[in-house]
């Protein structure tokens, strides 16, 4: 019998606290959203580490704020080569047009869908890329004169024009 008013005891225990839980958040309170600080809400630390995105800030959606805000809280805690890599990426992205940012993210999906062996090879093309000096990779970007560039793939493998 005392067994029994036992677990009567902490059922009612569990039921006040899901009630008190429910009677605590207000009715109509929807769903939880992200915080989308403005650039003028942003702590100076905050400012100093994300100025590269300081004139794109407010236009950002929670969402990209609140990626860039765990990297600025990462920040100090990176070595230097990292923390240089990262403004140079953040002075990259702030420079993209809006179309070329979505192309980005594009591409960076259809890389991620790659197996791990064609990423590797992609990778290591890439580095490959990056060794090579200025010249030959302004030459290897710039189709020579009177040829037109190769048309851009679409994500299901096909020809897809771009526009910009």
């Amino acid at each position: 019998m005392a067994e029994a008013a036992g677990t009567l005891r902490s059922r009612g225990w569990v039921w006040a606290c899901a009630l008190a839980f429910f009677l605590a958040v207000p009715a109509g309170a929807g769903p939880l959203t992200l915080r989308s600080p403005a650039w003028a809400e942003l702590s100076p630390g905050d400012k100093e580490i994300l100025a590269p995105l300081a004139p794109e800030w407010d236009k950002l959606d929670a969402q990209r704020k609140q990626k860039w805000l765990g990297i600025a809280k990462r920040y100090p805690g990176m070595q230097p080569p990292q923390q240089q890599r990262i403004q140079d990426q953040m002075s990259t992205w702030s420079r993209l047009t809006p179309d070329e940012r979505r192309a980005a993210r594009e591409q960076y999906k259809n890389l991620k869908q790659l197996p791990p062996e064609q990423r590797r090879d992609v990778g290591q093309k890439w580095q490959e890329y990056q060794q090579l000096p200025p010249e030959k990779r302004r030459e290897l970007a710039t189709p020579p004169a009177g040829s037109q560039p190769p048309p851009k793939t679409s994500p299901a493998g096909g020809s897809a024009p771009v526009t910009r």
